[in-house]
């Protein structure tokens, strides 16, 4: 399965979506995200998606509101899929914008859907848009402290390769830090934004000596 379409802006993006609601599970524009789908509401949302436009919006329950969402998740489409023999579905999700959520709607479905709206992300719609502002030495330095202080072992040639906008958000989504973190993230306005908190929180990070609970791999 390939990633075909092509999304230009919040016009070819469809009005509603079905919900993923996954505590700490972080989707970027251009992100890869592989899933391990075993509860019945959600193999049926994927079976739904196949049959349409392929998207599913990634979002964070917040934890302290009872059964509440985050306002803002990200629309990934579909690009790989497999069966596992077992009940499962293992799939990857490839992040095409974020979006508002508006209003949840009475689907009828056993998962949730919702309302969105993605025009205040337009910036999502285009490729490596501001890698130029990015602080990327900064970046890395602040990487190469917290992965000594964690003993991670990175490819750091493959970091060394990878163009802004895909060093920023791939490790965004790998980070191993909190639901807040990870929606602050999420919502940073651009690219440099993101950089600049993902910066911010892993020196926060290293000013408490604390080590991370999983490895960036």
């Amino acid at each position: 399965m390939s990633s075909n379409r092509v999304y230009e802006g919040a016009q070819d993006m469809p009005a509603a979506l079905p919900l993923f609601p996954l505590v700490k599970a972080l989707l970027l524009p251009r992100g890869e995200l592989p899933l391990n789908v075993f509860e019945p509401r959600y193999l049926a949302m994927i079976d739904d998606a196949l049959k349409g436009e392929r998207l599913i919006g990634m979002i964070q329950p917040d934890l302290e509101k009872g059964d509440a969402l985050f306002h803002v998740g990200c629309a990934g489409r579909l690009t790989q899929f497999a069966e596992t023999g077992d009940g499962r579905y293992l799939v990857t999700l490839t992040g095409v914008a974020r979006f508002r959520l508006l209003r949840e709607l009475d689907a009828g479905t056993p998962y949730r859907q919702a309302e969105v709206d993605y025009a205040p992300f337009g910036v999502d719609f285009i490729a490596r848009a501001g890698e130029d502002l990015v602080d990327r030495e900064g970046l890395l330095s602040t990487l190469r402290s917290f992965a000594s202080t964690n003993g991670l072992q990175l490819d750091w040639d493959s970091i060394d390769e990878a163009p802004n906008e895909a060093l920023v958000n791939a490790l965004s989504m790998m980070s191993p830090f909190g639901v807040r973190e990870k929606q602050a993230l999420l919502e940073a306005a651009d690219l440099k934004g993101r950089a600049d908190v993902l910066v911010a929180i892993t020196e926060i990070e290293l000013a408490r000596g604390g080590e991370a609970k999983t490895t960036l791999q």
